[in-house]
């Protein structure tokens, strides 16, 4: 889940705004703990299509 979705218990505001302190370590925690956490959904889906299509075309090109 990318961080720009959630919404702090702490001061109610959207976490990637980081209005207060709470909201600002969760979102150095969620940037830290991988690089497919930051992308949102449209980068992870046209990577995924790019990928199948590199299988797709290795495997053709081997036949």
């Amino acid at each position: 889940m990318t961080y720009d979705r959630l919404v702090c218990a702490n001061c109610a505001a959207p976490v990637s705004e980081g209005r207060c302190p709470v909201c600002r370590a969760n979102r150095e925690r969620l940037q830290q703990e991988s690089f497919f956490a930051g992308l949102n959904p449209v980068a992870l889906i046209a990577l995924l299509a790019v990928l199948v299509a590199a299988v797709v075309l290795l495997a053709h090109q081997t036949v």
